[in-house]
């Protein structure tokens, strides 16, 4: 996946892109540059939060829709966006009508922030209307984030409830104890979690990840983590662990030294640097992932760290 959330403010600053002409060219370039070595490697645009059909359409009027295979879509209408959650279909219908492509949803979650009850709910009703409707649908997310941690948003505490319930979206506690929702993950859906560099929760991941049976894992490898000491040998661990699992690998982050300002939501200086690193990261776990048996699919598209 190329990219997440490329337009949220707090995935891709489109104050520095303001008709995202630049996005558009770091992943037209960036499908090129993968389709010449990988030409069966499904290529998906980064998930969009808010679901807006009219930032599908700019996309297509740019070329950006013939470059991907893909369109991706990510809905909380019970923590953050202003529809209610028995409109899922309806928001799929939105974005069919203006591509053929097929729509997956990259991220659906409910937070327990209010009542592990919520939580409940929310997840059997999203697999409900979702899974008979699309090919793909990943949860967010297994692992609640640590309090200590800080989560990948613009604005932060000035959120007020809306910054905390980032903490709560996971099906297991930070202490790795199940909330009442895992005891009913539905059969067929996916799972997308986030992790950091050196993530110490990776091994609890895998063995819950098994235990749901689950087949499709949308993960991430950051742009700017790249740049860390040891960040190939953690890559490396990270993928190797995923192995099992048909894994949708999101490409985003950038660099601070890259940007056009020294942020992660930053659109790069050169859309070429990030064509070098998606190049590096399909030749690096693509075809391994084939010798086992198992196809990793790069996503484009911008992610949290």
């Amino acid at each position: 996946m190329l990219w997440n959330e490329p337009n949220n403010l707090s995935h891709w600053d489109f104050k520095l892109d303001p008709d995202w002409k630049r996005f558009a060219e770091m992943v037209i370039l960036t499908s090129r540059a993968l389709r010449s070595q990988y030409p069966d490697l499904p290529l998906v645009l980064g998930g969009i939060s808010p679901i807006d059909p009219n930032f599908i359409s700019l996309m297509g009027s740019y070329g950006v829709l013939d470059a991907v295979d893909v369109i991706a879509v990510h809905g909380f209408p019970l923590d953050w966006n202003h529809w209610s959650i028995h409109d899922w279909p309806r928001k799929i219908d939105e974005i069919r009508a203006i591509t053929r492509k097929p729509v997956w949803v990259s991220e659906a979650g409910v937070s327990s922030f209010g009542a592990e009850e919520v939580q409940v709910f929310g997840l059997l009703r999203t697999a409900e209307l979702l899974l008979p409707v699309v090919e793909r649908v990943h949860w967010y997310s297994l692992l609640d984030l640590p309090a200590t941690w800080t989560a990948t948003t613009r604005h932060k505490e000035a959120e007020g409830s809306s910054y905390y319930r980032h903490y709560y979206m996971g099906l297991l506690r930070e202490d790795g104890s199940p909330k009442a929702a895992a005891e009913l993950f539905p059969s067929g859906l996916g799972i997308c979690q986030w992790f950091h560099f050196e993530d110490p929760r990776l091994e609890l991941a895998i063995d819950w990840l098994n235990r749901f049976q689950v087949k499709y894992l949308r993960t991430g490898i950051s742009w700017a983590d790249w740049f860390r000491p040891g960040a190939e040998a953690w890559f490396d661990r990270q993928m190797r662990a995923m192995e099992p699992f048909t894994t949708t690998l999101t490409l985003c982050f950038t660099p601070e030294h890259l940007g056009s300002a020294p942020h992660y939501t930053s659109p790069p200086r050169r859309p070429e640097d990030f064509v070098e690193f998606a190049l590096w990261a399909a030749r690096k776990y693509a075809p391994a992932a084939k010798r086992d048996k198992a196809r990793p699919e790069m996503v484009m598209g911008v992610e949290s760290p």
